[in-house]
C-alpha cells in the first residue's frame, strides 16, 4: 500500500490513464469482476507489439524475441489481459511499452484434458476478448511500425497493413473493372502483404512498377487516382509527365531524384520495415520516348529515362517503391522500361464489356437511385446493350447528357435562365438517356454518318446479283462473329465505275450491327502526305483491334494508292502498309471483316493486292432495260403511261443491242430528267447521249 493513495481512491499512471482515457481527479465506477464467469477464462496466445516508451531512443542492439517473452511471462503471469491494453517492462536496462493487439483463449476444461482445440479471439468482447496470462501461454512479439527497434528470434517484425480494412472496390467508383483489379492486387501487391520474413525466405523482390495502357477514358487515370484510397500508405506523387521537363540543364533529371528522395530517406532509415511509396507518372510518354529517338540534340528525354531506370533498378535497389505509369502509346515508351524489375507489369485497360458498361452506367447513376430521381423505366442492362464500345468517360458524358434533357424540361418556357416551380420534380427517365444516345458517340463507335453518305440513294435491288452479293456479304458477317477458325475475313469488291460497290460495302458493313464499323476513304485523305496517310490507315486498324467485332471498308483502293494510267505511277509505301494490315490477324478473341472496293481489279492483280483478300465479288452495271425500268420505277420518276412510252424509246434505240450503264449515274440522268418538263424526252435523249452500249468489263 502506498500512504499518498487514500481508501476510495485508485492510482493510475500516466499510461493506463490514456488507455482507460481517465482524467485527474475523475470519479470512476468500480465493481468486482469474476473472470471465471467466462467460459473460456486463460490465454492460450497473445500477440503483443513493443517499442521503446520514449520515441527519440535508439540503439544498435538486436534484442532476441524469445528471451524477452520469457522476461514477460515472470513479470505478467496471473495478470489479466485484454485487447488494446498496455504494459511497460524494463529489459536489459530499456522501458519497453507493450500493447496487446490479438489473443486466444482456451477454456479450464482444455487445460485439464489437454486437448489443443482452442478458440479464436475476437475484438467485441466475451469470449477471446480477455484472459489471464498463464505460464503456458504463448507470447508472440512484434515491433510497432514506426518503432526502430530491432528484434531477432521466431517473431518477426508486423505485417504491414497494406490495404485499407474497411476498403470497398464500389467505394472507387470505378466499374468494369473487375477483372484489371485483381489481377493488380496478385501480382503488384499480394506480396506486400505478408510479413517480409516471409518473402525473404521466399527469396523474391517485390515489384516496383506497372503501366497501365488503352484507349482514352477507359479509366486509367482514375484507377491510379483511386490506389491511394485503396492502400495504407504513404500519400502518393502524382506527376503529369511534361511537368518533369524543365529548361535548365540538369534539371529534369533532378526532379526525377527529388520524386524518391523520400523513399530512398527511409528506406535507409527503417529497411523493409519501410512504409511503400507509390509515385504515378501520368503521361508517361511525354518523357520515356525510346531513347535515341529524338534528334533534337539535347538528350534531354534519353537522360530522363536512364535516371528513371537507376532509380527503379540501379546498384543500390529501392525495395518500398510502387511506380505506376500510365499512357495511351504503349508503342513510343523505351523497352528497357518495361523489363522485370522496372515496370514489369503491362496492364491494358481495354473497353468494357456489357457487364462492366452495367457496373459503370450503376456508378453513374448511384445518386440518383438513391435519391429516387431516376424513373423506373430506365433499365440499366439495357442502356449497356445500346453503348457498345463506350469507354467509361463516354458513358459518364452519356449520363451528364440525359441529365441535361432532364433540367430542360424543368426551365420556365420563354426562358433560359429561368427555372420551373416543379424543379423538385427533376427525374431522369428512359427517353432522357435515348435522346443522349444520339449525341454521345463513341470514339471506337460506328461512322454513321460517313457510311449513310455511301448509301444516300439507299439500296436498289434492280436484279438478282444485288440480293446474291447482300447474302453473300451477310454469310461473311456470320462468319466472322460465328466462327473460330477465321478471326479475319477480307472481301474485295470490284466492277465498273459507278456501280454501286462502295454503297453495297457500306450497307452490309452496316447490317453486320458490330460496335465498330469505320470506313477509310481518300475524301478524308486530301492533301495527306505518304507517311500522313500511312498513320491513318494504321491508326483505323489498330483501333479496330481493341473492339471484339470490327468491320473496316476500304474504299477506292486504287485511289488510296495515288495510282494513274500514266506512268503508272502509285504510292509504294502506302501499298506495303496495305498488303502487311490486311493480312494481319486481329488479337485473340477480337475478329476483323474487311471490305474493300476497287474499279482495276487488274491493277490490284499487278500489284499482288488482289491476293490480299480471302475472296472477291464482282458488282456488274446495269445491263439490260428491265433493270432500268426497274429502277426508274423505284424512284418514281414517271407514271405509268410515261415510263412505258420511256422504255418503248429505249427498247426502239437500242434493238437487240444490250445496255451498259452504271447505277450511280443512271441515278443523276434520272434526277436532272426529273426538273425537266418534258421528263420523258430529257431522260431518253441523256441515257442515249451517255453512250449506253455494250461496253467491255
Amino acid at each position: 500500500p502506498i500512504n499518498e493513495i487514500l481508501p476510495g481512491q485508485i492510482g493510475v499512471s500516466n499510461v493506463q490513464r490514456q488507455w482507460a482515457l481517465l482524467s485527474l481527479n475523475q470519479d470512476v465506477h468500480v465493481a468486482v469482476y469474476d473472470p471465471f464467469s467466462d467460459f473460456n477464462c486463460y490465454l492460450s496466445k497473445v500477440d503483443i507489439q513493443i517499442s521503446y516508451i520514449r520515441k527519440g531512443v535508439a540503439s544498435e542492439e538486436i534484442f532476441d524475441s524469445g528471451d524477452m517473452a520469457k522476461t514477460l511471462l515472470q513479470s505478467f503471469t496471473g495478470l489479466m489481459l485484454t485487447v488494446g491494453q498496455k504494459i511497460i517492462f524494463d529489459y536489459h536496462g530499456f522501458n519497453f511499452q507493450g500493447a496487446v493487439v490479438s489473443l486466444e483463449t482456451v477454456d479450464f476444461q482444455t487445460l485439464q484434458t489437454g486437448n489443443s482445440r482452442q478458440a479464436a479471439g475476437t475484438p467485441n468482447g466475451g469470449q477471446g476478448y480477455r484472459g489471464i496470462l498463464m505460464d503456458q501461454t504463448l507470447i508472440s512479439l512484434t515491433k510497432s511500425a514506426d518503432s526502430s527497434l530491432k528484434l531477432k528470434g521466431g517473431a518477426k517484425s508486423q505485417t504491414q497493413l497494406l490495404i485499407q480494412p474497411n476498403f470497398k472496390f464500389e467505394d472507387m467508383g470505378i466499374g468494369g473493372l473487375d477483372k484489371e483489379f485483381s489481377q493488380i492486387f496478385r501480382r503488384a501487391f499480394a506480396s506486400r502483404i505478408f510479413p517480409p520474413h516471409i518473402v525473404e525466405k521466399l527469396g523474391i523482390q517485390h515489384v516496383k512498377g506497372m503501366i497501365l495502357f488503352g484507349p482514352p477514358g477507359t479509366g486509367k487515370t482514375l484507377i491510379a487516382r483511386q490506389i491511394g484510397k485503396m492502400l495504407n500508405a504513404k500519400e502518393p506523387k502524382i506527376v503529369n509527365g511534361p511537368e518533369i521537363l524543365n529548361k535548365y540543364v540538369g534539371a529534369s533529371e533532378e526532379n526525377i531524384r527529388k520524386l524518391f528522395a523520400d523513399a530512398e530517406a527511409e528506406y535507409k532509415a527503417r529497411g523493409e520495415e519501410s512504409s511503400l511509396h507509390i509515385i504515378i507518372f501520368d503521361e508517361l510518354d511525354a518523357i520515356c520516348k525510346q531513347r535515341g529517338a529524338k534528334n533534337d540534340g539535347t538528350g534531354v528525354g534519353d537522360s530522363v529515362v536512364n535516371q528513371l531506370l537507376s532509380k527503379m533498378d540501379g546498384v543500390e535497389p529501392l525495395n518500398n517503391i510502387l511506380v505506376i505509369g500510365m499512357t495511351n502509346r504503349l508503342d513510343m515508351i523505351d523497352e528497357a522500361l518495361l523489363r522485370p524489375g522496372r515496370m514489369e507489369i503491362k496492364m491494358e485497360i481495354s473497353l468494357p464489356d456489357e457487364a462492366g458498361r452495367v457496373q459503370i452506367l450503376n456508378v453513374h447513376t448511384a445518386k440518383m437511385r438513391k435519391n429516387n430521381l431516376l424513373e423506373n423505366d430506365v433499365d440499366v442492362k439495357e442502356l449497356a446493350s445500346l453503348t457498345k464500345n463506350f469507354s467509361g468517360a463516354e458513358i459518364a458524358g452519356l449520363v451528364k447528357a440525359a441529365t441535361s434533357w432532364s433540367f430542360n424540361r424543368h426551365v420556365k418556357v420563354g426562358t433560359v435562365a429561368g427555372v420551373a416551380d416543379d424543379y423538385e420534380k427533376v427525374k431522369v427517365s428512359r427517353e432522357d438517356f435515348i435522346g443522349a444516345l444520339d449525341e454521345v458517340r463513341p470514339s471506337f463507335g460506328v461512322a454513321e454518318a460517313e457510311l449513310q453518305r455511301c448509301v444516300t440513294n439507299g439500296i436498289i435491288k434492280f436484279g438478282d446479283h444485288i440480293e446474291r452479293i447482300l447474302s453473300d456479304g451477310q454469310l461473311f458477317v456470320e462468319q466472322v462473329r460465328n466462327s473460330e477458325r477465321t478471326p479475319l475475313v477480307s472481301v474485295l469488291l470490284h466492277g465498273p465505275s459507278g456501280s454501286g460497290k462502295t454503297a453495297l460495302a457500306a450497307s452490309i458493313a452496316s447490317a453486320s450491327d458490330f460496335p465498330f464499323i469505320k470506313l477509310i476513304s481518300p475524301e478524308t485523305m486530301v492533301g495527306f502526305s505518304e507517311n500522313a496517310k500511312m498513320a491513318s490507315i494504321a491508326k483505323t486498324f489498330e483501333d479496330a483491334y481493341k473492339s471484339p467485332l470490327s468491320v473496316i471498308v476500304v474504299d477506292c483502293i486504287e485511289r488510296l494508292l495515288d495510282w494513274v494510267p500514266i506512268g503508272p505511277r502509285f504510292s509504294n509505301s502506302v501499298l506495303q502498309t496495305l498488303l502487311v494490315l490486311l493480312k494481319k490477324p486481329p488479337p485473340k478473341g477480337n475478329r476483323l471483316l474487311i471490305i474493300g472496293t476497287t474499279t482495276h481489279r487488274d491493277v490490284m492483280q499487278q500489284m499482288d493486292l488482289s491476293d490480299a483478300f480471302n475472296t472477291d465479288i464482282y458488282v456488274p452495271s446495269i445491263q439490260n432495260l428491265k433493270a432500268i425500268e426497274t429502277v426508274v420505277s423505284s424512284i418514281k420518276l414517271f407514271n405509268d403511261v410515261d415510263r412505258f412510252t420511256a422504255m418503248t424509246y429505249l427498247k426502239d434505240a437500242w434493238k437487240d443491242q444490250q445496255p451498259t450503264i452504271g447505277i450511280k449515274k443512271l441515278l443523276m440522268i434520272s434526277e436532272m430528267a426529273r426538273q425537266d418538263i418534258d421528263k420523258v424526252d430529257k431522260f431518253v435523249a441523256t441515257v442515249l447521249d451517255e453512250g449506253s452500249f455494250p461496253a467491255a468489263k
